[in-house]
């Protein structure tokens, strides 16, 4: 391994005790990662027995990409390289019946989630509004992050509002057994639990599993360290790779104190610092440095670079936030002409999506092609949701919630007193919506005619659901099932235009487009079934790859840069309520905004900009907001502040001349 600097060897070779690689901001984690994986493959170790586990799908395929470029295809062929969420669902689905489920499992995302909460409760005559069940649908999901099961968190329960939650939790789980459905937060939970209660079973899955690789290990919550424990035993067979520094998602349940932990639980741990940076520059790492050591530290350690950077790192004072957008577009424009750089080459990073709107105008007015990461899912779109709905469905009848979508879409006369009949009689009898169709009894409850448009929509379901089970390409079923019900006319009905129905039109022939080239690239998941709850753990459709490769300006939230670097990076709203936030000042909760910045200014390799605003309008009213502590914190010879430093005149010249000649040619 001559390209890896002594401590990467290290981590790649040790494996014969629990280590914990503390990769700093662009150390190269992924391909000691990726370099550990080929070593244990060349040790011996079969590739089915080596599990790599990750937090995104797109650091998942990487991994794997850069070890079948190190290795033969054939000898990578059986590794399992995947998310938290897709271990879990692959525990799940094959262990369904000792958790009490059938075969064919929904995922619920949070919409059905929100829903089911809301039927749930208006059940118990509890009405409550979209906004007053979030705080409940929160609690809930927090309670299964920490391991915390339905009994435990009714004991927990401190007030009026967790016991009502925590009733809620129960009767939430009951449901989804019913409906043989999960949430995201079950695919960690229902493992865990697993384990927990089947010995021989967690045997099973700890002898698959010889050997474990962590990736993004400051990001696990407590269940995901549970499960983790269960599977790599006592004698602990793992790297973990993690960076404290960079822990930023403690508001989705990440417990950074899980790399305290991890020493208590496996008193043999290694642990191997990787502080050489082959991203920035040294004068930016010197800034990232000192920022970072304000905040209490689990593992000291100090990046440094090779990498020497003319550039001082520049801080814009601006008039208020329209002046912050044009000067910023104004300075991209300025550095992409004098130094001949790509659109792609430049990344505006701020705190909250809503800082974005005025960037996107004073970037159209200067003709500067931009992408804005983290907008709507794809699957959030109405066609999208509802051809969902059918298709899991066709899956698994008992879903109430996709039931409930496609029962009257489009329109089958159905009308919401039948539905809430229906749903009255089914909870009386503790089954799924489906099921009650074909009960007798539900005859005395409705009319002929209604019952009768009842049972033909599920004797439909029911034909359909049998021949995706029996054909090998159940596509061409799927394209008949939208005939059936004359969807592509509904949609053209319902739109405002004919260009808004053309394109949700091809979003729905997208969707199945992929469901179908999904179907030929996988030779394990061929079932609709496995190739529908691959699909759910997605973001957006992978479509999207192709369009962040285009040459464009990046906008997005820091939490969306995490893992990303550009060459040059602007960071914007500097300010106390902005960076850090309000929130976190009023809680007395600054070390995850500050580590929030360390991540943006580590994002940068040659040149970092930020930006800060004298006035802001606040909830309507102007405000004279401070310029963010973290400014102060950063070493002030290393700083190009007009506010603090002098202005040096020949710097001052040079700018100008730079300035004059992108003008010239502007209006040659």
């Amino acid at each position: 391994m001559p390209d890896l600097n002594p401590e990467q060897q290290l981590a790649v070779t040790t494996t014969d005790k629990p280590l914990l690689v503390i990769a700093g901001a662009g150390s190269g984690k992924t391909r000691v990662i990726t370099e550990k994986i080929v070593h244990l493959l060349d040790k011996g170790i079969e590739a089915k027995h080596i599990v790599a586990v990750t937090f995104t799908n797109k650091a998942a395929r990487e991994m794997r990409s850069r070890v079948e470029k190190i290795c033969s295809h054939k000898k990578a062929k059986h590794l399992r390289i995947s998310t938290f969420h897709s271990m879990g669902l692959d525990i799940i689905r094959r262990e369904h019946a000792a958790l009490g489920f059938k075969k064919n499992i929904s995922i619920m995302d949070e919409q059905d989630k929100y829903k089911v909460l809301q039927d749930i409760l208006e059940n118990g005559k509890h009405k409550l509004d979209k906004d007053q069940i979030k705080p409940l649908a929160w609690q809930i999901s927090d309670w299964k992050n920490q391991a915390v099961l339905p009994p435990q968190a009714m004991s927990l329960a401190e007030d009026a509002q967790q016991q009502l939650a925590a009733a809620l939790y129960e009767q939430y789980q009951s449901y989804n057994l019913v409906c043989n459905a999960v949430d995201f937060d079950d695919l960690i939970l229902a493992p865990l639990d697993l384990f927990k209660n089947h010995p021989a079973i967690l045997e099973k899955w700890r002898n698959n599993s010889r050997y474990l690789l962590l990736d993004e290990y400051q990001d696990t919550n407590t269940s995901q360290y549970e499960l983790f424990k269960y599977l790599v035993g006592s004698v602990g067979q793992f790297t973990v790779v993690g960076d404290d520094d960079q822990s930023i998602y403690a508001w989705r349940g990440a417990n950074p104190e899980n790399l305290f932990q991890l020493k208590k639980d496996f008193p043999r741990l290694e642990i191997i610092k990787l502080e050489q940076n082959y991203r920035s520059t040294q004068r930016i790492l010197k800034s990232a440095n000192q920022l970072i050591a304000n905040n209490p530290h689990l593992y000291e350690k100090n990046l440094w670079s090779n990498i020497q950077g003319e550039d001082r790192i520049n801080v814009i004072k601006c008039r208020d936030e329209f002046s912050e957008a044009q000067q910023i577009a104004a300075e991209i424009s300025r550095v992409k002409f004098q130094l001949q750089a790509n659109n792609g080459d430049f990344a505006i990073l701020y705190r909250s999506n809503y800082q974005a709107r005025l960037l996107e105008k004073s970037l159209r007015e200067l003709s500067l092609p931009y992408a804005i990461s983290g907008g709507a899912s794809f699957f959030s779109h109405a066609e999208i949701k509802d051809v969902l709905s059918y298709i899991k469905l066709l899956i698994n009848p008992d879903d109430n919630s996709a039931f409930l979508r496609v029962i009257n879409t489009p329109r089958r006369e159905i009308g919401t007193s039948t539905v809430e009949k229906l749903a009255q009689y089914a909870n009386e009898r503790h089954i799924s919506l489906f099921d009650a169709c074909f009960e007798f009894g539900l005859e005395h409850q409705l009319n002929e005619r209604t019952y009768k448009k009842l049972r033909s929509f599920c004797d439909w379901v029911v034909q359909l659901s049998d021949r995706t089970q029996q054909e090998e390409e159940p596509i061409a079923v799927l394209h008949e099932m939208l005939q059936d019900i004359d969807y592509y006319d509904w949609i053209k009905a319902q739109a405002n235009s004919d260009k808004q129905a053309e394109r949700r039109i091809n979003n729905v022939l997208e969707l199945i487009k992929w469901i179908e080239n999904s179907a030929k690239k996988s030779q394990q998941e061929r079932s609709l079934g496995d190739i529908v709850s691959r699909m759910m753990l997605l973001d957006s459709l992978e479509r999207n790859e192709d369009e962040e490769k285009t040459d464009q300006i990046k906008l997005m939230t820091l939490h969306a840069a995490k893992g990303l670097e550009f060459p040059y990076v602007y960071l914007i709203g500097m300010e106390e309520g902005v960076l850090p936030h309000q929130n976190s000042i009023d809680s007395e909760q600054i070390e995850e905004e500050r580590r929030l910045a360390y991540v943006g200014i580590t994002r940068a390799q040659k040149q970092l900009t930020f930006s800060y605003c004298a006035q802001r309008k606040k909830y309507g009213e102007m405000s004279s907001p401070e310029p963010s502590r973290f400014l102060n914190e950063l070493p002030v010879d290393e700083l190009n502040w007009p506010a603090v430093n002098k202005v040096n005149p020949e710097e001052q010249k040079k700018k100008g001349k730079a300035n004059l000649a992108m003008m010239k040619n502007l209006l040659n």
